[in-house]
């Protein structure tokens, strides 16, 4: 027996214990209210996606081809929308998750107004997002599902036993639109205390999987921008000991820890680590700072000294008080505190990389693979990049040391338009389509995401939208340009009133008041027009 019958037969039987009170109540409405509300609670959601995120994992590990994919999404319709289109495009939601990118809480969701990504936005707004996110989704699955109810209506009523079978087989059937969420905590938002809260209130929210950067917390800057300073790895590990101790504790034993490292492009450190013995995290960490051997009568009021191999050292400081790493070490300190992450209990990794090329990528995890084979990395398909030029010039190089011709193209300018019809675009679009299968084999790049695509997405829709509707095109402009498009790609949302609720409550207030009931989607709905 189906849930379904199960939940009809359940509230059929609370029904008969209540008696003439409950004679108005339907168990089969009861029972589609209950379907259409799968997920009750947040730490429901964690539970249910968490559970999914490991299996895909483990999947993973077992063949490359299967790994994953989210955008970022800066709103619970974004979101929604997302997860509608997928289902309608390829029929599952499978290995497809969302991501919560937190520069556009910072530059979208605070109430100061647009900031950069420097963690000033409110704590709380990232787990506002991830509650959002999960409402608009939970929504969606209501509102599939409430379609679904109104065909096996229509089916029973017409006496159709086969096409009942079948839509009954879809009700039992039905895939959820609540997927896994990787969600950015940015670097805590404080000390190991105030990311464990952090953690926690994302956490209840739905949250299954927290990315967190090992930069300093009040120091924070965009993975893509200049001036970022890392802390020792015995700071960075407590704070990710915060947040399993936060899944524990909310009953996530399966949540998952992205450990993020921005050494390849963070050239400063605030703090030299404790070093307790030779050779240990802290004795690594400060091996990568710029120093000076010095002698005890050369050094001045106010230095900071370390003892070195027997010898006496002055860490370089700038006038910040920040101590610089040596040039070079990026990825030397990326590999380091990528092993050290998993030896803290971190699942996967993320490294930020200055572009995006396999070769860079593959050569960090294959150093990190040596001591931890099945290490997986979450990778950002950053907008931060220029795809086009970068591409284009990896291609370029490639061409000339293969010895092949490239005296038609000018590699400084190789973003014009006028290369677009070249050969040479054309291979470097080839190696853009399969840039995400080419780093989950070569770097085992687990899962790619791209953070800012639907804050990309709306403006440049917006951009077109007003070039045309405040232009001479006038109406025509939205149209042609929106809804006739809309019409055409069987966009869900071109029956807005649909969307937002309408027919579902439409089905409440039947469910409430009987042949009583004052719908909103009778013959004068405007709506129709699109049926």
């Amino acid at each position: 027996m189906s849930t379904y019958q199960e939940n009809i037969q359940a509230v059929a039987a609370a029904k008969e214990v209540a008696g003439s009170p409950w004679d108005a109540i339907n168990p089969e409405s009861a029972a589609r209210m209950r379907a259409q509300n799968k997920f009750k609670t947040g730490l429901d959601v964690a539970k249910y996606t968490a559970a999914i995120m490991r299996r895909d994992m483990a999947e993973f590990d077992k063949d490359k081809t299967k790994y994953t994919q989210s955008l970022g999404c800066w709103h619970g319709f974004v979101g929604q929308q997302k997860l509608i289109s997928i289902k309608k495009h390829f029929g599952s939601t499978e290995r497809r998750y969302l991501y919560l990118s937190g520069w556009m809480v910072a530059a979208l969701r605070s109430e100061f107004g647009p900031l950069p990504d420097q963690s000033m936005h409110e704590k709380t707004s990232v787990a506002s997002l991830v509650k959002e996110l999960y409402t608009f989704l939970r929504q969606a699955d209501a509102r599939e599902l409430g379609g679904l109810f109104r065909e096996l209506d229509k089916a029973r009523e017409a006496g159709d036993a086969a096409k009942e079978a079948e839509v009954q087989a879809a009700i039992d059937n039905h895939e959820t639109h609540v997927v896994p969420i990787v969600a950015d905590i940015d670097a805590g938002f404080g000390n190991a205390e105030a990311t464990y809260l952090m953690a926690k209130q994302m956490i209840e929210a739905g949250a299954c999987c927290l990315q967190i950067e090992n930069q300093v917390a009040d120091e924070k800057q965009c993975g893509h921008q200049d001036g970022k300073v890392t802390v020792p790895h015995a700071d960075f590990h407590a704070k990710l000991r915060a947040v399993r101790y936060a899944f524990l504790e909310l009953g996530i034993d399966d949540g998952v820890i992205v450990a993020r490292t921005d050494s390849e492009g963070a050239g400063l450190t605030k703090e030299i680590a404790v070093v307790k013995e030779p050779g240990d995290q802290g004795d690594i960490y400060n091996s990568y700072l710029d120093v000076e051997e010095v002698a005890p009568e050369d050094t001045a009021e106010g230095d900071v000294l370390i003892s070195r191999n027997g010898k006496l050292v002055r860490p370089k400081r700038l006038a910040s008080g920040l101590y610089q790493f040596r040039q070079g070490t990026g990825h030397e300190r990326c590999v380091f505190d990528c092993v050290e992450a998993i030896n803290a209990g971190a699942d996967l990794l993320w490294i930020e990389t200055a572009v995006p090329t396999v070769h860079e990528i593959k050569g960090m995890m294959d150093e990190v693979r040596k001591v931890h084979p099945d290490a997986k990395l979450v990778y950002n398909n950053s907008p931060s990049f220029n795809w086009t030029l970068n591409f284009r010039q990896q291609t370029y190089d490639a061409w000339a040391a293969e010895g092949k011709d490239v005296s038609a193209y000018d590699r400084s300018n190789l973003m014009s338009a006028d290369y677009d019809d070249s050969e040479l675009s054309a291979a470097a679009d080839a190696r853009i389509k399969t840039f995400q299968a080419d780093t989950a084999r070569e770097a085992n790049v687990f899962h790619h995401l791209i953070t800012l695509p639907t804050y990309h997405t709306t403006a440049l829709s917006v951009d077109n939208l007003a070039k045309e509707y405040f232009g001479d095109a006038g109406m025509l402009g939205y149209v042609a340009g929106v809804q006739r498009k809309e019409i055409r790609q069987g966009i869900a949302c071109v029956k807005h009133q649909n969307m937002a609720g309408s027919d579902m409550g439409d089905d409440h207030k039947e469910y409430y008041a009987g042949e009583n009931a004052l719908k909103a989607g009778g013959a004068k709905n405007t709506s129709n027009q699109f049926s």
